[in-house]
């Protein structure tokens, strides 16, 4: 515990002393490793190589520890080799160190080599290196990583000949060496052939093709190289043959090829990530023998290379001549199996070729050839089964006679030569993945490893639907490379990739439904010979509907926002990422949705709204797409349930997926702060002006506007009087009140209601309504809150104080002369509501009439006699007159004698009620007044009266 707290203190300061650095300047301490990610294969060694410069001593040995952490757990830090410290590793990677199959070797004082012998699956991950400081101060980067990464061998080696050959100094020697890798890396092979001879402990190179595809010859062979005599070719993608035409004593020994693997490291340099060497083939070379000139003996030998060899592969017979003077001679060879002819070659180099190998010659399948003055070779490539048998070489020496013809001498035959075709064992796998699955509209890669291959490979893949179903052809691969696309397929986006030699991966995008079944990879391989062999194997691929991984759902941070606010939408699309179509709506009320904006997987984006509201950006998580729709100052408008949409776009075709929840969106008002000053209540008397006053004395903003409703309550009810909208224009008004009642607006704002000449039926409880209305950020107005106050108006009546003048008047006339009687009102109410009826009465001196109405002038100004022959002599000669407005005159034209009496005046007082009728509201009597007409000349005798006003009595 104590050695992890020191190590966890040590590695905090650390870091805190390169956060200074980067702050003061360059670091004086620097240290590397090779930068990754090095690929390596599984069971090799690796090699990592740190240093570190910039320690003020130089030439002292530096320590240094190695670390690393795996990818399935990379916040694990895993301690693994100590230069200092023997107990410094893990008990996981202890015991490897302990056994050596772990180490740390010194390179210099400022360098190690950190190596694993063998590695491991395990050992894949980060490896840090780090350089311990024991100067006591911190300046420089003392700690450097690199990623390894370990990779499957993949890397097959093998060789044509594996036993034994024996040939003579002189002829030729073919050997394949089959070597291929089908690793995903980008890497390179190299092979070599090489000549272990006994009793040497390393074996020498003969001939190798670097990774860059250059020939080299190997120490002893650049001569024989230079001539032509050594060759290595390479075939297709995997066969390397090596050619010696002339084979030499010295060739003796143990041949085989090696092949090396390279990569190339992300510093440049390559590295042999695997080499394997092929089965080795034993070679017995017999040296020539020499022929003293006095022999004229004539020996012919023939050899077969190799003896024994599969059908599809080269045989090369090889006739060799033994006899004195053998370059300035002719000779005549044939080849023959059994007793049949194959092919001869004449003294002059002209080669003949039984009928029977004809077609074989034409295809290039036979060959022979003088190869040297005493070599002549007969090449079966591919060799058949039907090869099979013993040949001999027969010689006939030519003589050239003077006329250019020649003679033939007898004929030599050489011992026979035994060769045995086999059949070639089919070694041809196929492999492929599982079960697979894969997402609607993905892509679908399906591999196919070939192993055991002989010849060249054409692959057909093939699908059907169900296991009873016949399979039908997608695409194929021909020997050549050349692709064919059945017509089925021919619309789709599919095609066949080769990454490796044998590996083929079908791709298929843009999968449906209907793509589900079983796959076939067919392959056939041609051989040399014409044989074809063909593998297949099978996998099923489910495609898993896009609906059943995508889902879209709906939501916000708040849906109760306030008019001018932000508002932001999230519309989740889970599952994998595809081109998708997102289409944003909103329903308002009962109607139909409205779409806002379409945005298409090309990113265009289609807007069916006023694009100035809303913004829209789209964040690409792991394993969901997040879409943000955002309301830039919400309205009324805004409110309402919103759904986003989407589909994918499969086959250039759009599928919809299951449409997102719906979110409800409530736009409210902000807080009114309107406020109307208290009215207070009004006591008023008939017949006045009134002006009642509305006040706003707060308000929500400085450009808010107003609506008012004048209300007045009238038999349990309201009415309205006069109404104004929110730009001052009258919206509603009594028209029987129009000529009365007003309304004024003045600074505040104010809102005043005028009444003229208030009447009783103006009095009541009036409320003035104003309602607020703001402008949303659209440029609509919309009401944001209503505030009422109420008053009470009493009407007062004038008081019933109606009084005439009751003094008693006498008034004495001359017959003829005009008689002016006046009443009076005293005291009552007056204005233009109050209307008066005036009556006068008559009472003569005659018993018989005691009571009689003269005239009336009623409240509306209206005269009128009534009916009496008594008085109609008087009635014609009455006058009316009103000089103002509480005076009432009556005259008498051409008073007679009989007009002699007592007159009176009663006064009635009327005004209007709320229905416009007439009431009565007061009446009184004036007094008496008597008048006396005499006649000129008469003795006048004095009468007293005593009057009431419903009786007359003479006393």
């Amino acid at each position: 515990m104590m050695s992890c707290f020191l190590l966890s203190v040590w590695r905090s300061s650390l870091i805190l002393c390169l956060g200074q650095l980067l702050r003061c300047g360059e670091a004086r301490v620097k240290t590397e490793v090779q930068a990754g990610p090095l690929y390596r294969v599984l069971g090799s060694p690796l090699y990592i190589t740190c240093s570190v410069s910039g320690f003020r001593s130089e030439n002292t040995d530096k320590h240094f520890e190695f670390r690393m952490t795996k990818p399935s757990n990379p916040d694990f830090e895993i301690q693994i080799i100590s230069s200092h410290e023997d107990t410094f590793g893990y008990s996981s990677h202890l015991t490897r160190v302990r056994k050596n199959e772990i180490a740390l070797k010194r390179l210099s004082p400022n360098s190690v080599r950190f190596e694993i012998k063998s590695l491991q699956k395990t050992d894949e991950g980060e490896y840090e290196c780090t350089a311990v400081n024991l100067e006591g101060v911190y300046d420089g980067e003392y700690s450097d990583k690199t990623v390894v990464k370990v990779i499957e061998d993949s890397l097959s080696v093998s060789s044509s000949a594996s036993t034994p050959l024996s040939l003579n100094e002189g002829e030729a020697l073919t050997l394949t060496c089959l070597a291929s890798s089908s690793t995903i890396q980008h890497t390179h092979l190299s092979v070599a052939w090489y000549l272990h001879k006994d009793g040497q402990e390393d074996a020498q190179p003969i001939i190798s093709l670097n990774r860059d595809f250059t020939l080299s010859p190997g120490q002893g062979f650049e001569r024989r190289y230079q001539a032509g005599l050594i060759r290595l070719d390479k075939w297709g993608e995997a066969s390397y043959s090596l050619k010696m035409a002339e084979v030499e004593p010295s060739d003796q020994g143990r041949i085989y090829c090696q092949a090396q693997e390279w990569i190339q490291d992300p510093d440049g340099s390559w590295y042999i990530i695997i080499q394997k060497n092929a089965e080795e083939m034993t070679l017995t070379v017999k040296a020539t023998e020499v022929v003293e000139p006095s022999s004229p003996s004539l020996a012919v030998e023939i050899s077969a290379q190799p003896a024994a060899l599969q059908e599809g592969q080269e045989l090369m017979l090889s006739c060799n001549i033994n006899t004195q003077d053998v370059e300035k001679r002719f000779f005549s060879v044939a080849w023959l199996k059994g007793s049949v002819e194959l092919a001869r070659i004449g003294p002059t180099g002209v080669l003949t070729v039984a009928p029977e190998y004809s077609v074989r010659q034409k295809n290039g399948e036979l060959r022979a050839a003088r190869s040297g003055n005493r070599d002549y070779r007969l090449i079966l490539k591919p060799v058949r089964t039907e090869d099979q048998g013993e040949y001999i070489c027969t010689v006939w020496p030519q003589e050239r006679g003077q006329d250019d013809t020649f003679i033939e001498g007898e004929p030599k035959d050489s011992s026979p030569q035994r060769v045995s075709v086999s059949a070639t064992e089919n070694r041809l796998t196929v492999k492929m993945q599982q079960a697979v699955n894969v997402t609607e509209g993905g892509g679908l890669h399906l591999f196919c490893k070939v192993d055991g291959v002989q010849g060249q490979l054409s692959v057909t893949w093939q699908h059907k639907s169900t296991p009873t179903a016949p399979f039908t052809e997608i695409i194929s691969i021909n020997e050549e490379g050349v692709t064919e696309i059945a017509e089925e397929f021919v619309s789709r986006k599919v095609k066949v990739m080769r990454p490796a030699t044998h590996n083929f991966t079908l791709v298929l995008d843009e999968v449906t439904l209907s793509d589900s079944g079983v796959y076939q990879c067919a392959v056939s391989e041609r051989i040399t010979n014409g044989k074809t062999h063909t593998q297949t194997q099978t996998t099923t691929v489910t495609v898993i509907s896009i609906d059943t991984l995508m889902g879209v759902s709906l939501s916000s941070r708040k849906t109760r926002v306030t008019v001018g606010e932000k508002l932001e939408l999230m519309c989740r699309v889970k599952g994998p990422h595809m081109p998708v179509t997102v289409t944003w709506s909103v329903q308002r009320e009962a109607k139909t949705p409205d779409t806002i904006l379409t945005l298409s997987p090309d990113g265009t984006i289609s807007w069916s709204a006023d694009q100035n509201h809303y913004q829209l950006r789209v964040e690409s998580r792991k394993t969901e797409v997040m879409y943000y729709l955002l309301v830039i100052g919400t309205s009324h408008r805004e409110g309402g349930s919103y759904q986003c949409n989407v589909s994918v776009l499969l086959k250039n075709v759009h599928k919809e997926l299951k449409a997102s929840n719906q979110l409800s969106v409530i736009v409210i008002n902000p807080v009114s702060r309107l406020d109307v000053s208290p009215i207070p209540a009004l006591t008023t008397n008939m017949n006045t002006d009134i002006t009642i006053t509305c006040s706003i004395v707060k308000k929500t903003s400085e450009s808010s506007l107003y609506s008012i409703t004048w209300l007045h309550e009238e038999n349990a009810g309201n009415k309205t009087i006069v109404s104004l909208d929110r730009n001052s224009i009258v919206t509603e008004s009594q028209v029987d009140l129009r000529q009365r009642i007003s309304m004024r607006r003045s600074k505040g704002p104010t809102f005043e209601l005028i009444i003229r000449q208030a009447r009783i039926s103006d009095k009541g409880l009036y409320t003035c309504k104003v309602g607020e209305w703001l402008q949303d950020p659209r440029g609509e107005w919309y009401l944001l809150s209503t505030v009422s106050k109420s008053t009470v108006l009493t009407i007062t009546e004038p008081a019933n104080d109606l009084r005439l003048d009751k003094k008693e008047q006498q008034l004495t006339a001359k017959e003829g002369e005009e008689v002016k009687l006046n009443c009076s009102i005293t005291s009552g109410a007056s204005g233009s509501s109050v209307f008066y009826r005036v009556i006068w009465h008559y009472a003569a001196h005659s018993s018989s009439l005691k009571k009689a109405s003269l005239v009336e002038l009623d409240h509306t100004g209206l005269v009128s006699y009534p009916e009496n022959k008594d008085i109609r002599g008087l009635q014609e000669r009455l006058r009316l007159s009103r000089p103002t407005q509480k005076s009432f005159y009556l005259s008498i034209q051409k008073a007679h004698e009989e007009d002699s009496g007592t007159y009176w005046c009663q006064v009635d007082q009327y005004q209007l009620d709320n229905e416009a009728h007439w009431q009565l509201k007061a009446s009184d009597s004036g007094g008496a007044i008597k008048v006396s007409v005499k006649v000129t000349g008469m003795i006048t005798v004095l009468e007293v009266f005593c009057w009431a006003p419903n009786s007359l009595a003479i006393l």
